[in-house]
């Protein structure tokens, strides 16, 4: 896989705004928000992508989801609801090859994601 930002992000090579961390974890805010809320969720395992999990990941992408439910509660977003959002490979929009989860909420979002 490589290296790439999210590893570095990881290893505390790059700065992060980070909302949250664990063993497995680490949640940040892009620094390209698409709406007043707008933070990744990245496992610290290198996976390249959705295209590359394992059965043995289950746990882990399901962590994810379970993190994003719990920041959207601490940022005050759950009520009024918020976007999840996978990218995968490049005609999918995935530009780092680390697999990640999009939180996007804090406003009305329309389709393809733009508050409006």
């Amino acid at each position: 896989m490589g290296d790439n930002i999210f590893l570095k992000i990881i290893r505390k090579e790059i700065p992060a705004d980070i909302v949250y961390e664990d063993d497995d974890i680490l949640a940040f805010r892009d620094i390209h928000p698409l709406a007043p809320v707008h933070i990744l969720i990245i496992p610290k395992k290198p996976i390249a992508s959705v295209a590359s999990l394992e059965a043995a990941d289950g746990p882990l992408v399901g962590k994810m989801f379970l993190v994003a439910q719990g920041i959207a509660r601490d940022l005050n977003i759950s009520e009024k609801g918020y976007k999840l959002l996978i990218r995968v490979g490049r005609d999918g929009g995935q530009e780092v090859p680390h697999l990640h989860l999009h939180l996007i909420g804090g406003a009305r979002l329309t389709e393809n994601i733009h508050p409006v």
